[in-house]
């Protein structure tokens, strides 16, 4: 490529000065590593590929250069297939490799240097917290100068009154245009680096406390920030949640049914039930309840100001708070971990992923967009400029402008400007005006709906999308440059070239031969049947327990057949005399029984019903049918639920009150289950968190030697059960049969047999492509490579 590159700069050059004899400088050839037919690679291109393999981040992808350099003729060879067949003629390729050359070519066009320093300004704010209130002076992004002017001047004014002793809060409250603040005096809360778009989080951190700023232009409007306190970062925390939804519309008697599902969840913690059990139980927060409640880590400004106020009340990992009211619902609380701020080093690539990602990507393409006018200078054609402005009406400021295709003669394909000589037509910029115009937001904060009647300058909304359009033309003009301007870039885009054009005739010659080709596969199982070979297998059960009490409870729970009593339950269902119909807080207490039936796949409930010595026999059946439809109706399937009727007292439990006749009026639940697994999970839900592990593990499965180190303590497989010790551990190995070795039937091996069977494709087919195009190396290059 570079002996291609050198030729064509040598012609031009010889081309530009025809009037004089050149002196020709001979660039040396650069030596030839491979060929392969006809086309040559050099040992340059070969190391530069060889260098980033070796500092792959994935070690087991490295290493020497001889093995290496056979891959890389193997690569080139398919590449030089896909080529001769013009996969890269086609223009689904062609769409392909934009999109990747767009998206590589971002951190290119980006500023790296202001990249850096705005993350490590973002550090040095993300060390405090501010305390600020603000008001909102609105105005639109296309106003006229006029009303930009009397905004600002408005806000001067109020920043006059505020300096003058009035009361800031007041003022936010008589004259903000923030919904979401102004009724409370404008105050932000305590807030850090991204919690604000850029600006007015710059205003915020370069103002002492007790001042107000100067106004503060954002696409809202004016703001004025008035600190009221700083304080040291309170670094980040990582909590547990237990939510019980509340919706703000909720009446009494749901408010209440909400606080008493809170308050009844607070009281099981109380009584030493794992905060991640009555989680899974109670909580409405379907994405984070599987996982104990866990929440993403958070620093101060990330979560609403009563979660956020009762989150950092705890100190000690493990603290559980009472139960607070949010506008989400009820929560309670449980610290898992609170640390400082991390080193630079460690969030320097978050930090600079987010500078690109949230209001300070403004100020880098700006950046971007000065630095390449110098490059390519922008020469605008005024007088177009000019009559293209005069077509902009109010429809732009709905986002309904349109335009009629031909335009009039004066505007009609004319050059509107030109980047680096290159002319940039009237119709691309009305296409471009077309699609990115948008209508006008309320311009407060709260996020809102179009605005009813527009207002501002139409003309100055246009020439801000020319600005716009501009930028993106001369990003374009940077971005095709990219190739002559970055050996790295063009090296990059040749990767993902040869990788795209590689994956598509393997897929064609390899991988879909191999899994369709179900008669070949059958001929080389056939031919190769003692490959495929099961050694000597136990079917095991293996149960490890922090202790010998924990081992035997989980035995005693795995004796018999399934489904497994868990010795979990969920809160009884009590009645009145003769009742059998469901009331509705009886049907809010079956919700808990329909949330763990939902989370539980293998779960199945026992139904027991019974009666005091008043009621009929028929009172208990009446009570188990009405629960059992419930459940039903509500998705657990029949073959999902037991039932069990005692007609008269159901068997007494420890925890009941004497046998008086309200406490035989009662149905029952008890939960089993299909899966083992579940019983480790109750086991390991009633005792405390440890970084040791779970107190339970219990794994199921055909095991041959090698894959489990317990079974493997033991010296002859036999069916029965062994229990020992090991390195701390309780150990229960059940082994319920013995397979000895024996040949895969072709069902049983096709999966490594469709594997083989690709290797042997690969190997005919690059066969072939050596005879098409035959390997020339060359054996010096490789030596001095390889001291």
């Amino acid at each position: 490529m570079r002996q291609l590159t050198g030729g064509i700069l040598l012609a031009l050059a010889v081309t530009a000065c025809k009037t004089t004899a050149p002196v020709v400088q001979q660039t040396p050839p650069q030596p030839v590593i491979l060929t392969l037919g006809t086309k040559a690679f050099t040992t340059d291109d070969f190391f530069q590929s060889f260098t980033k393999n070796q500092f792959s981040s994935d070690s087991a992808q490295r290493t020497d250069v001889k093995n290496y350099f056979d891959l890389y003729t193997n690569l080139k060879l398919k590449v030089l297939a896909a080529e001769a067949e013009g996969r890269d003629t086609t223009e689904a390729f062609r769409e392909e490799m934009n999109t990747y050359r767009n998206q590589l070519a971002q951190s290119y066009l980006t500023d790296k240097v202001l990249v850096e320093s705005i993350a490590a300004e973002a550090y040095q704010r993300m060390q405090e917290e501010i305390n600020a209130s603000h008001i909102l002076v609105p105005v639109t992004e296309d106003a006229a100068p006029t009303d930009t002017l009397a905004a600002y001047q408005k806000a001067l004014d109020i920043r006059k009154q505020a300096l003058a002793g009035t009361d800031f809060a007041q003022l936010a409250q008589d004259n903000s245009q923030d919904r979401q603040t102004a009724a409370n005096g404008g105050n932000l809360g305590y807030f850090t680096a991204f919690s604000l778009v850029y600006p007015v989080e710059t205003a915020a951190y370069n103002t002492p406390v007790g001042q107000v700023s100067m106004p503060i232009r954002t696409r809202s409007g004016y703001h004025l920030i008035k600190v009221n306190d700083r304080r040291p970062s309170r670094g980040k925390l990582r909590v547990a949640h237990i939510l019980v939804r509340l919706s703000p519309s909720a009446d009494e008697a749901g408010q209440k049914a909400a606080q008493d599902r809170i308050d009844a969840a607070y009281a099981r913690l109380q009584k030493g039930e794992s905060f991640e059990a009555v989680c899974q139980a109670v909580s409405d927060d379907i994405t984070s309840r599987a996982n104990g409640g866990l929440l993403p880590a958070f620093e101060t400004g990330r979560q609403v100001p009563a979660f956020e106020q009762a989150a950092y009340t705890l100190t000690k990992p493990g603290d559980v708070s009472k139960p607070v009211r949010t506008n989400y619902g009820w929560h309670i609380i449980k610290l898992i971990e609170r640390k400082g701020l991390e080193p630079y080093a460690d969030l320097a690539p978050s930090l600079r992923q987010r500078v690109m990602t949230d209001t300070r990507a403004d100020v880098l393409r700006q950046a971007t967009v000065q630095r390449l006018k110098k490059e390519y200078p922008v020469l605008e054609e005024k007088a177009t400029v000019e009559k293209v402005l005069a077509k902009a009406d109010s429809s732009l400021l709905r986002g309904q402008w349109r335009y009629t295709e031909p335009l009039e003669p004066a505007l009609q394909s004319k050059s509107l400007f030109a980047v680096s000589g290159k002319p940039v037509t009237v119709n691309q910029f009305f296409d471009y005006v077309r699609q990115k115009q948008q209508p006008q937001r309320n311009p407060a904060l709260a996020p809102a709906a179009p605005i009813a009647s527009v207002t501002g300058s139409p003309a100055i909304a246009m020439r801000r999308l020319l600005d716009r359009f501009e930028g993106d033309q001369l990003m374009a003009t940077e971005e095709a440059n990219l190739d002559k301007k970055s050996p790295e870039f063009r090296s990059l885009l040749n990767e993902i070239r040869d990788g795209v054009l590689l994956s598509q005739v393997m897929e064609q010659n390899v991988w879909e031969r191999s899994m369709t080709d179900s008669t070949g596969q059958r001929q080389y199982f056939d031919q190769n049947a003692e490959k495929y070979r099961f050694p000597e297998r136990a079917a095991a059960t293996i149960i490890v327990a922090q202790n010998d009490d924990l081992l035997k409870q989980a035995r005693q729970m795995l004796s018999g057949k399934p489904p497994y009593q868990l010795k979990r339950s969920a809160a009884d269902l009590t009645y009145d005399s003769n009742q059998t119909m469901l009331t509705p807080k009886q049907r809010e207490t079956l919700y808990d029984v329909l949330v763990t039936m939902a989370r539980n796949p293998e779960y199945v409930v026992e139904v027991s019903g019974a009666h005091d010595a008043a009621e009929r026999d028929s009172v208990s059946a009446g009570r188990i049918r009405a629960v059992v439809s419930y459940l039903q109706k509500s998705g657990v399937p029949l073959n999902r639920i037991a039932e069990k009727d005692y007609q008269g007292a159901p068997p007494r439990r420890a925890a009941d009150a004497p046998k008086d006749a309200a406490a035989q009026r009662r149905v029952s639940f008890q939960y089993f289950s299909n899966d083992k697994a579940d019983i480790a999970k109750v086991l390991n839900s009633r005792q405390p968190s440890s970084s040791a592990g779970p107190a339970v593990t219990i794994t199921e499965g055909i095991f041959a030697q090698g894959i489990n180190p317990y079974l493997d303590s033991i010296d002859q497989w036999k069916e029965g059960i062994t229990t020992f010790n090991r390195a701390g551990k309780a150990v229960s190995v059940t082994i319920n049969r013995v397979e000895p070795a024996r040949a895969k039937t072709f069902a049983e091996a096709r999966g490594a047999v469709i594997n083989d069977y690709q290797a042997l494709l690969e190997k005919q087919w690059l066969a072939q492509l050596r005879q098409k195009y035959p390997v020339k190396v060359n054996e010096d290059e490789i030596r001095k490579l390889g001291k």
